[in-house]
């Protein structure tokens, strides 16, 4: 949301008309999302303009683009969750090192927030009747008559693989919609670092709740990388298969995930050492 400084008196100084959950709605179905859609979103909510309600008239306005008999999904990940010899922004000396590997909370899907997925994720997340998945760093939050079965299975080794709320969108030919956010947001092309040829792994852990408790679990997964997901995408708009537009001031795309994900498999190999 943009505001600016003002003195008593004054207007608030804004570039654009203000948005509503309507005219956002409006500005969805325009871009081609569609009533029934399960569609995974990404959102820069600064860049939707002055928004009147903020981040929960977003939320509802993509609600009621897809309708009652629509799903929407968020990413929820909550990637502080992880070994501390791997921090970095910023490092912790290692001798605390011991400290967060014994008393780390682990993840509750209930109730432990995202970091770093936006204000709109955070409210999809926390909505009533949102259901999320368990997985302790790449969580995924839906909201919908499919939210059960793109949540309910999400393996500790296959955070953003084969068994993850990713895998189960393929399967559902959902779209992905991205709002004022670029490709490199897309966490959908992740799938595609899965599913690439001997794809490189790397030793992680994280605090996961088990039956005996809360255990502190060392794991194996897939090494993914987004800092080319710009030039990818760049690639993949290219080919005609992503529709352009705009909701409130931002700059908007929709896209086949299956086609996205098929693409980025194909690029991956040829564009990647």
């Amino acid at each position: 949301m943009m505001r600016t400084k003002v003195h008593e008196g004054e207007v608030i100084g804004c570039s654009d008309v203000p948005r509503t959950r309507v005219s956002l709605a409006g500005d969805l179905r325009r871009l081609g999302v569609l009533e029934g859609a399960v569609a995974i979103v990404h959102v820069s909510l600064s860049r939707l303009g002055w928004v009147c309600g903020g981040a929960v008239a977003v939320a509802q306005a993509l609600f009621d683009a897809v309708g009652s008999s629509g799903t929407i999904v968020v990413p929820t990940q909550t990637t502080g969750n992880s070994d501390p010899s791997a921090w970095s922004n910023p490092p912790i000396p290692s001798g605390w090192w011991p400290t967060v590997r014994e008393s780390m909370p682990a993840v509750d899907p209930r109730v432990t927030p995202s970091s770093g997925m936006g204000a709109v994720a955070e409210v999809v997340r926390s909505w009533p009747a949102a259901r999320r998945s368990a997985h302790p760093q790449t969580s995924f939050a839906a909201v919908g008559p499919h939210a059960d079965v793109i949540v309910a299975k999400h393996a500790l080794d296959s955070g953003l693989g084969e068994c993850s709320p990713l895998a189960r969108l393929y399967d559902l030919d959902a779209h992905i919609v991205l709002l004022g956010a670029g490709h490199r947001s897309n966490t959908s092309l992740h799938l595609a670092e899965y599913r690439v040829p001997a794809p490189k792994r790397h030793q992680t852990a994280a605090a996961v709740m088990t039956a005996d408790g809360r255990r502190w679990v060392s794991y194996e997964a897939v090494e993914t990388d987004s800092s080319d997901f710009d030039a990818l995408g760049a690639d993949f708009d290219a080919t005609g298969r992503v529709v352009h537009g705009r909701v409130g001031s931002a700059a908007a795309r929709l896209m086949r995930l299956r086609d996205a994900v098929d693409f980025a498999v194909d690029w991956m190999p040829l564009h990647r050492r």
